[in-house]
């Protein structure tokens, strides 16, 4: 378990060389702020917000200059990078080299990247505790004792007995148990946080849901047995000109089911942030329209009970989405380790004859 989720901590640093380093601006710096931003509150960020006021992160990059030099530089903020002289924004808002070049790799810590983390630690810490209770004989020798290991068993149990143990064949499932669980927490955590009016969504952002996806990928990947390979690439049974049109269509099937699962998590969890802005938006809209009486009573009678509800509802789809995605995970890997009866061509000729 905790090998597992070292290894999903490590892989998640290919986040911090994907960053685009194309961000919301700070509207600190702005001639006027708008009153609400929908957009700017569900893209990604140099800063985080916090109930204190904002803490900017270090930008990193990697970079080439006009002369064909790379170099390395890293300051505690986009400020102070501008402040160097040695990058500038452009109109764009992407953060380029003053002199000329570019930058090859952007290694910027951004406010999806840090809830991620902030995710795979505290599944880590928890983990960490709940297993040292368990070398101690609290929970094997004498009944769950505190909050979090009893909800970690709970959750433990769900996971091996009801998506993995049914999805993946009864002499495999346990080794996958562990990965499953390390991914139903972290998803379900990084949903959760969205809930936070000055936390971000992680999964509102496709490169995080597009890096869980791949590892999934290369888990369901290296799980395939050879007679799930033989039916990928040679189809035994089937008429040799069949294979032309099957096999293309298998191999794109590979690359479908991950694309599917990080598009799924990304447009449910953007959708209910945006869902959210837009209907508190509708106060101050009414409010402009129609002066104090119009945004109060827009937001006593339909914006803040009905942004309540879906609150309620954005939860509920939190922790819905953690299972899909890892149900669907489960059900990929059980497909590719599954053991075929018949795995070789002229099965069915032979036990006919052996019938006749």
């Amino acid at each position: 378990m905790v090998q597992t989720l070292r290894l999903l901590f490590l892989t998640l640093l290919f986040l911090s060389v994907s960053t685009p380093n194309t961000l919301a601006a700070d509207p600190s710096g702005a001639e006027e702020e708008p009153v609400i931003d929908v957009m700017g509150t569900v893209l990604d960020h140099d800063y985080l917000k916090t109930p204190f006021g904002k803490i900017y992160l270090p930008r990193i990059f990697y970079w080439e200059d006009a002369s064909g030099q790379t170099h390395l530089n890293a300051y505690g903020s986009t400020k102070k990078a501008e402040q160097s002289e040695l990058f500038e924004l452009a109109e764009s808002g992407a953060i380029v080299p003053s002199g000329g070049g570019h930058i090859l790799i952007d290694m910027s810590i951004t406010s999806h990247l840090a809830f991620v983390w902030f995710s795979v630690i505290i599944v880590m810490i928890v983990t960490f505790i709940v297993a040292g209770k368990y070398k101690r004989g609290v929970g094997k020798e004498t009944e769950p004792k505190g909050a979090f290991q009893n909800i970690f068993e709970i959750l433990f149990e769900f996971i091996r007995d009801h998506v993995a143990k049914d999805n993946i064949p009864d002499h495999k499932y346990k080794r996958y148990v562990p990965y499953l669980f390390a991914v139903f927490t972290s998803i379900a955590l990084m949903n959760l946080f969205g809930l936070l009016p000055w936390a971000a969504t992680a999964t509102a952002d496709l490169t995080v849901t597009a890096t869980l996806a791949a590892i999934s990928f290369f888990v369901i990947q290296f799980s395939g047995t050879k007679d799930h390979w033989a039916h990928v690439f040679w189809f035994p049974g089937v008429p040799g000109w069949s294979r032309i049109i099957l096999t293309p269509v298998e191999i794109l099937g590979l690359f479908t089911k991950p694309f599917a699962l990080a598009i799924r998590l990304f447009a449910n969890m953007l959708s209910g942030k945006m869902m959210i802005i837009a209907i508190l938006g509708l106060i101050f809209i009414f409010a402009d329209l129609f002066g104090p009486v119009g945004g109060y009573g827009m937001a006593g009678f339909l914006a803040v009970p009905l942004t309540a509800a879906i609150y309620f509802l954005k939860a509920f789809v939190a922790l819905l989405q953690a299972y899909v995605f890892t149900i669907l995970t489960a059900v990929f890997i059980g497909m590719a380790a599954e053991d075929h009866e018949h795995d070789e061509e002229g099965y069915h000729v032979e036990h006919v004859a052996e019938a006749e």
